[in-house]
């Protein structure tokens, strides 16, 4: 019996398997966009800080 055979006479026709966990990119977002919002609120609460600063000697 030779190599070939060994692998091939248990397989079927069609021995392709769909995935399972397909790759590539999905439509949900990337963590980073979820951090926009924080630092916006971050620089937000740096500016109130500074104008208290200034107007509240």
């Amino acid at each position: 019996m030779a190599d070939g055979d060994f692998y091939t006479r248990d397989r079927p026709d069609d021995a392709t398997l769909p995935e399972d966990r397909p790759r590539g990119g999905g439509p949900e977002d990337s963590p980073r966009r979820r951090t926009k919002p924080v630092w916006l609120v971050l620089l937000l609460v740096v500016v109130i800080a500074v104008l208290l600063a200034i107007f509240l000697p």
